[in-house]
């Protein structure tokens, strides 16, 4: 079966990225839906599955965590907590070329990430400031079970270190037979987290939200998972902190002549290999790169292991769009805020330093998002879904706190007092005006 990269005129592309922009609660498939019957004995949504979920942790703590464990996973844990010793094992088990694969990732990232600190110093005059203090607790989610995602550990563990975080909680699925995938702790007991727990999805999130018996709740959950763990990541806003709301996987390549058709073929398909939600995009000034490109797609995909899940994603979320320039081209990048923005051929290249809405973007033939997903350095916890237009990847900056520090000198407090007191009776807030009239009654008195 051929798996086409359809050709989409500027206009036909921007109804399509409108379904992303439309879309609501998450729509289970129809696994899902019958999964969640048997589950809970009716047809439930997955927000209100969740819902369910985070009330019975909330209320009922440890007993609750490990019900849904077993009811929703099917895996039956007796001790959440994993035992310091199993990761250990874990990392001497490793072979050695990718135990040293995942220490020279570890530095790389934290290297990176060791240069925003500069940011983190006091800003403000002697008498008003905002202070940065390090979050004290965080709990940092990584997807797992039957699959092993090494590399979100080191996304989301690291930059929490960097920030001064005092105690790191994971959080991971166990596998049918309640245990943390082995990759999994070994990376978590290479970047130094011993607190490792067996569990997964939105029970998982409300442990860590709400706390329990067990586990101690954090100031701010991290890190990706599924339809479910965002649906009580969104719930459990607010409780405490979150990083952001993961969507499908996303890349936009803008490409301009001189680009190699086959390389961003490879992008593509390597992003919707993700999921058959996922979104690809090439946008180009160049008809004869497009149609390169709609051949090396069809011939990349149908080689691809997950050619199943690329063809599902590229039928719905996949084109290539010829534009009438580059100017275009990128204007259209920008509308759709993308996850992952990939600049290919030398006039593209050019564009780098005007993109303002994406969360990530690699120029140039060396530099493909699955170098950045694994080893570049940035982190790969990154905005979806157009949040790009306001944040971008995770950083040091997500585990520090601002609080503001005031401290008026006298001269300072008698310039500013007349000013507060005027503003706070056109509020009608005479309270706060007399707490300041009698401090300064109180320096009038004293002088």
């Amino acid at each position: 079966m051929t798996i086409e990269l359809r050709s989409l005129a500027v206009d036909e592309w921007r109804e399509l990225a409108r379904e992303r922009e439309s879309a609501g609660e998450a729509v289970p498939d129809a696994a899902t839906s019958e999964r969640l019957q048997e589950v809970f004995g009716a047809a439930l949504s997955i927000e209100a599955a969740v819902r369910t979920i985070l009330a019975d942790v909330r209320a009922r703590g440890d007993a609750a965590v490990r019900e849904w464990t077993a009811r929703a996973d099917g895996a039956r844990v007796e001790s959440l907590r994993v035992p310091t010793g199993a990761a250990a094992d874990a990392e001497r088990a490793l072979e050695p070329r990718l135990r040293n694969a995942l220490l020279a990732a570890a530095e790389r990232i934290r290297g990176f990430h060791e240069c925003q600190v500069a940011d983190l110093s006091a800003r403000g005059t002697s008498s008003v400031q905002l202070r940065p203090e390090p979050l004290t607790r965080v709990g940092c989610y990584t997807p797992g079970g039957r699959a092993a995602y090494p590399s979100t550990v080191l996304m989301t563990v690291i930059p929490a270190q960097v920030a001064g975080v005092g105690a790191i909680a994971l959080a991971s699925p166990p596998d049918d037979e309640g245990r943390v995938h082995p990759l999994v702790l070994a990376s978590a007991h290479l970047v130094g987290v011993d607190e490792v727990y067996a569990i997964g999805g939105a029970q998982a999130v409300g442990a860590l939200a709400f706390g329990t018996q067990t586990i101690a709740r954090v100031d701010k959950v991290v890190g990706p998972g599924n339809a479910f763990v965002t649906a009580a990541k969104r719930m459990i806003f607010g409780a405490v902190g979150i990083d952001q709301l993961a969507g499908p996987s996303e890349i936009v390549v803008v490409a301009s002549e001189g680009a190699e058709a086959e390389l961003i073929a490879a992008d593509l398909v390597s992003q919707l290999e993700h999921d058959t939600l996922a979104w690809a995009a090439c946008f180009t000034d160049n008809p004869t790169l497009a149609s390169a490109l709609v051949e090396q797609f069809a011939a990349q995909a149908e080689r691809a292991q997950r050619s199943g899940i690329v063809g599902s994603a590229a039928g719905s979320h996949a084109a290539v769009v010829t534009c009438e320039s580059l100017e275009v081209a990128l204007r259209l990048a920008e509308e759709f805020a993308p996850e992952h923005l990939s600049l290919q051929g030398p006039a593209a290249e050019l564009l780098r330093d005007r993109v303002r809405s994406a969360g990530a973007v690699f120029c140039g033939a060396f530099s493909p998002v699955s170098i950045g997903d694994y080893v570049a350095g940035p982190n790969h916890t990154l905005p979806t879904q157009g949040a790009a237009r306001h944040r971008g990847p995770l950083s040091v900056l997500d585990f520090v706190r601002w609080p503001s520090v005031t401290q008026l000198s006298e001269s300072e407090f008698e310039a500013l007092a007349p000013i507060a007191c005027i503003l706070a009776e056109a509020e009608g807030l005479h309270g706060h005006a007399a707490a300041i009239r009698v401090r300064m009654a109180h320096a009038d008195s004293s002088a």
